[in-house]
Order: C-alpha cells, then structure tokens, then sequence
C-alpha cells in the first residue's frame, strides 16, 4: 500500500486566469558607512544596488523553483528598486504582475528576498553586522479578494492612494435576472458580487435590482437605470444561455439604439480560453442613448473574467458614448 503525501500543490483548474499584481517590501541594516560606500559604488564587488535588482527579478522568475508547492507562472513583469533611508537602511521593493489562476504574492517576497541577499553577500566583506528586516507584502490584486492591502506598515496609506480604480466617475447600475433568485428559492450571489467588482475598481453604483426571467421586467429596469437614473453603465447578470427562459438578449436586442458586438465577441474569445462552453454564452453589450448596457452570465467567476477583460475598455466606452472624442 502506497502512502499519501501531506503535500499537495492546490489544483486551480476550475478558476479563471485574472490580471494578477503584487508588491513586496524589506530592507536591509547597515552601519553608515557601507551605505556611504553603497551610495557612491565604491564597494569592492562592484555595484551593489544593480545587482541586487537583477538578482530580485531572477529570484521572482524561477519562485517555483525555490519553493516546491508554487505554481509555475509566466511573469509579464518584474521591477526591483532599493531605496536609500535615512535610518543607515536600504528599502528594496519588489512588483510582479502577470494574468494567471494564482496570485503573484511568492514571487514578489521571492524577488525582495534575493535583492537584499545579493545585498548582504556584496557588502558582508565590508560590513558583516547586516540585518535583514520587514520582508512583507503591501499590496496584491486580482482574483476574488481584488484589492488587499497590509494594515499593519505606515507606508499603507500611501499604497492605497496609488492604487488604479480604471473605472473611477463612472456611474453603473446592476441587475440579476434570474427566476429562482426572484421566487426566494435561492440567494442572488451575482448581483452583490457584481457590484463588489464595479465599486472595487472605483465605479458609483447607483442601483441594483433583482428580477425574475420575463422580458417586460427586464426592459422596465433596464430602462428605470437609464432614463431615471442616468447610469453611464448598466451591466445585467444571468439570462444569457440557450433555455427557453433566457430572454435578457432578446430583451436588450430590441431596446439597443447602437449594438457594440466587439464586446460579445472578446469576452467570448476570453472565455474560451477557460472552456469552449465560452462560445456558447450570449455576452453581449450595446448603446441605450449614451448609456453602455452589458449583458454577462450570471455564474460569479463568469463575471470576474468577464469584469476583469473589459475594465481597460470601459472608461473610453463611455466617454464615446457621451460625446467624448478620441486622445
């Protein structure tokens, strides 16, 4: 009989690929005048700072070669930069970003851990009273917690004031179309989830509302968000399938003054890279007035990828759509 290993790497097949960022930070401790020495490259190695950069983005690109139960992921980018303090230390801080199923949080406290070795090994010969200290996490993004930040470093709040919200003034307006959710027979996840991702990214939603699988409520809500609301954005939930009972598309279809079919098509091409049922969805978006209407499925990792594909877009979506002209 084979025993089985406590160890495991987490199987993240059912999870959709998002854009994936993380920042790390540590610093290194030393006497005045290393950091003196450091500062004008006098050190008998060589640059210190220039190494340790490189050594940081190597580090991050081969994380799990270093640690066995990470996942194996295709970084877009890394950037390394140290920092002089006041305090005889040195501030290295490590971003890696890339879209993937996992987070990047190993590869950025890969990458500052190897800048500040590469650190320690070039000024050990100088200095050998180094101390390595707060190798910590500020700040990751993408998946489903979106945004999260450390709370316990005074450099937080200047974290969170750089943190980009693509969808900032933008007024939006949510509705979940589902039958069973309307009757009480089960929770609506999709609309708060749904509106978590708007207001995460810095989008006003205004509304949001629950209606059941019949076109005329559809069009009554739809049209409540755009003629009383004046929502610039209005994203519905659910009702988008092949059943009998999914009309929100034939519902939008007749309301559209302008189709934008670019949408429907991206998010399905996206999707497929997931699953081919992708191809099979009724994404669709469109131009009520100057309102954009989209329509997305209502399973909750379906809008993630779906958010998460069209975030980029949507700012200059509707500042066409209101009249806005091209940069």
């Amino acid at each position: 009989m084979v025993e089985h290993s406590s160890f495991h790497m987490i199987d993240v097949t059912e999870k959709t690929a998002t854009r994936r960022r993380a920042l790390a930070r540590g610093r290194i401790i030393m006497a005045a005048e290393t950091l003196q020495r450091i500062r004008s490259r006098q050190m008998p190695k060589g640059d210190v700072l220039a190494m340790a950069e490189l050594a940081g983005i190597a580090a991050a690109k081969r994380t799990s070669d270093i640690l066995p139960l990470c996942h194996p992921l295709g970084l877009d980018g890394v950037k390394v930069s140290c920092e002089f303090s006041d305090n005889h230390s040195i501030t290295v801080s490590c971003e890696a970003f890339t879209t993937a199923k996992t987070g990047v949080e190993m590869e950025a406290l890969t990458g500052v851990s190897a800048a500040l070795l590469a650190i320690y090994d070039l000024s050990k010969g100088v200095d050998p009273v180094l101390c390595l200290s707060d190798i910590h996490l500020v700040r990751k993004e993408g998946g489903k917690s979106g945004v999260w930040l450390h709370p316990k470093f005074e450099n937080v709040e200047k974290v969170e004031k750089k943190v980009e919200h693509p969808l900032a003034k933008i007024r939006a307006c949510v509705l979940t179309v589902s039958d069973r959710c309307a009757r009480g027979e089960t929770e609506d996840h999709s609309g708060p989830r749904l509106r978590h991702l708007l207001e995460e990214r810095g989008a006003a939603v205004l509304d949001a509302k629950l209606v059941p699988d019949e076109g005329e409520r559809i069009r009554e809500a739809v049209l409540h968000f755009v003629e009383v609301q004046q929502a610039d954005l209005v994203v519905t939930t659910g009702g988008t399938g092949l059943g009998p009972r999914d009309v929100t598309l034939v519902t939008l279809s007749k309301l559209f003054t302008k189709p934008v079919p670019g949408i429907g098509e991206l998010l399905r091409q996206k999707g497929a890279v997931q699953t081919k049922k992708s191809w099979l969805s009724g994404s669709e978006g469109g131009l009520i007035g100057q309102t954009l209407v989209i329509a997305l499925p209502g399973k909750p990792q379906a809008l993630e990828a779906g958010i998460e594909t069209l975030e980029t877009l949507l700012p200059h979506a509707v500042h066409i759509a209101k009249g806005g002209g091209h940069p």
